[in-house]
């Protein structure tokens, strides 16, 4: 019989006292989903899993499972659902190598702070440790690269612990949770009831702002003649757009991005100076080793932002606000650290500053982008030479989309390109890897996104060596009929990689070329729309087209072989070193 999980919440709500039904452990799991809103999970079944998708046959009507062609395409995809949702991303594997290609998305969601939560099937509870089919022990292998992991072997530790699960991935600084369940807990009846973490013992995961903080960092920054914000994903994870213009706009400050915290607040903003890092803007990059207070907003100073620590920002005063202490004075010493979620500490923060501009400052970054413009803006954008650059591609599809579409990038060139030239009017617009910078991102994960966004237009753009790594994810696309687009950038190479060997290591382009197959050809045979643009009078008008279309649609765009993305920091370079050729 098939029990649904109204009945179950009406029964608990009649009467104080924990009503409970009984059911197998599969079910339980189900109905802990359900419990906590979920609708859409990814995943792929297997042996040591069958019973959850037993039962997840008999509540289709409830839960949609969408299965991806290869388990890491179902952490992508819960990853992209997550990041323009704001919602816990769900997938579920089987053990062995089912739950060992979960790594590579925890790794990623690790890094980058996205709430999701995976399950895992288990050999049952008598054979752990005795290397049976399809045993690997993943809770040893995921410890690592996860928030929280646990080991369920009996079914009565479920409703606890996935309870738990969602809490955890969810709360602070968001991560990714993973579950194993083993084959007898699954299959094992317990009286069950289901009630919503609201806590964990020693776990705190937003701290309370302290008050006196926030009034230093207030009175240094009303005395602060050059001023520089620099915002993070920690911004769109704490819901702090309006707090964060607010105080911009109060204050009169120039504020930069990092590749994470990206669509935060309109590109259009006059007081948005572009993004720092590695390829990111030449004056936010300069500017940052000239400025006299640092304010850094839900951001960890990752290695790319920060180039050179012996020489990052020394002259200037550092205020750090953040969620998780654990990032505090790490990589770069804070003079004030005000911790917090964002929305919060920025919120306290604007009663506290004075109305103010700081007008010369900001002219020295409008100095700086037109320097850049000239030297390599215009000629990304609008170029004159023959071929095609990814750059303009990006502006086409900027203009078709209205700057409203969700862009989502895999990793090398396409995606620094797409990064510093995608418009973006509302947040959660850019989807991308930043930490672990994983190949292979984009396509699942702009199923996910567009799975989590259904009103907004999802353009996945991925280069030719990224796309062939999870390329078997045009199977789900045509399978569910998700009307993402995808713009494959083909320069033939492994661009990023060919770059550095032709700055760095005198142009030996060892294992960076790359002999492709027909990308339309295959798109075709998913019988997806498909089309090949290499001449630039083309691409405007199928650009639109690919706007335009209501079903899936795959663009190869054929661009230099041999072009570079600058401006470039060097690796290991102190950002004052970021050079235009």
């Amino acid at each position: 019989m098939v029990r649904i999980m109204e009945t179950v919440k009406e029964k608990q709500t009649k009467t104080k006292t924990k009503t409970t039904v009984k059911i197998s452990g599969a079910e339980a799991i189900i109905h802990c989903l359900l419990a906590e809103g979920v609708d859409l999970l990814y995943g792929y079944p297997g042996g040591a899993i069958m019973p959850v998708y037993d039962e997840l046959y008999k509540f289709q009507d409830k839960l949609t499972h969408i299965l991806t062609r290869h388990e890491q395409g179902a952490t992508h995809a819960a990853q992209g659902y997550a990041r323009v949702s704001g919602r816990v991303g769900v997938a579920m594997a089987t053990s062995g190598p089912g739950a060992t290609n979960l790594v590579t998305g925890l790794a990623d969601a690790q890094i980058d702070s996205t709430p999701m939560v995976c399950i895992t099937g288990q050999v049952p509870r008598h054979l752990l440790g005795s290397d049976a089919f399809q045993e690997t022990d993943i809770i040893g292998i995921s410890t690592p690269v996860t928030k929280w992991n646990y080991q369920i072997t009996k079914a009565s530790e479920i409703p606890e612990i996935m309870a738990k699960a969602f809490y955890i991935a969810k709360s602070g600084r968001p991560g990714p949770v993973l579950i194993d369940i083993t084959k007898n807990a699954q299959f094992e009846e317990f009286e069950f009831s289901y009630e919503k973490c609201k806590g964990v013992r020693s776990y705190n995961p937003t701290p309370k702002p302290n008050i006196g903080s926030i009034e230093a960092a207030a009175d240094l920054i009303n005395k602060a003649k050059k001023p520089f914000i620099v915002w993070g994903q920690g911004v769109i994870l704490g819901e702090a757009e309006k707090e964060l213009i607010a105080v911009i706009e109060k204050a009169g400050i120039p504020a930069a991005w990092t590749i994470m915290g990206e669509s935060a607040i309109p590109t259009s903003h006059p007081l948005n100076v572009g993004m720092v890092g590695m390829h990111g803007n030449y004056g936010p990059n300069i500017l940052t080793n000239e400025c006299d207070l640092l304010i850094a907003i839900g951001m960890r100073f990752d290695d790319r932002v920060t180039g050179s620590l012996e020489t990052y920002a020394k002259q200037a005063k550092v205020i750090h606000f953040e969620i998780d202490p654990a990032e505090i004075n790490k990589n770069v010493v804070a003079d004030i650290a005000v911790l917090g979620n964002s929305k919060e500490t920025l919120g306290l923060l604007l009663p506290n500053l004075h109305e103010n501009k700081h007008d010369e400052w900001h002219d020295e970054f409008k100095k700086k982008h037109q320097i850049e413009f000239d030297t390599v803006i215009k000629n990304d954008i609008h170029p004159t030479k023959e071929g095609l650059t990814m750059g303009e591609v990006i502006e086409e599809i900027n203009l078709a989309s209205k700057n409203k579409a969700v862009i989502v990038t895999d990793v090398g060139q396409h995606q620094m390109i797409a990064c510093r030239y995608a418009k973006f009017d509302q947040s959660k617009s850019n989807i991308t890897s930043g930490g672990l910078g994983t190949m292979g991102f984009a396509l699942p994960a702009a199923i996910g996104a567009k799975q989590g966004a259904m009103d907004r237009e999802v353009v996945a753009i991925i280069g030719d060596g990224g796309y062939q790594m999870t390329i078997q994810e045009l199977g789900v696309i045509f399978q569910h009929q998700i009307p993402v687009k995808i713009v494959v950038l083909n320069n033939d190479h492994l661009g990023m990689v060919r770059q550095w060997q032709e700055l760095f290591f005198d142009k030996r382009y060892a294992s960076t070329v790359m002999v492709n197959p027909d990308f339309v050809k295959i798109a075709e045979g998913y019988h997806i729309e498909s089309k090949r643009v290499s001449k630039r009078e083309d691409l405007k008008a199928t650009v639109q087209e690919m706007i335009a279309s209501d079903k899936p649609y795959f663009l190869e765009v054929k661009v230099e072989k041999e072009d570079n993305v600058f401006p470039m920091i060097p690796s290991g370079a102190s950002v004052s070193d970021v050079r235009l050729k």
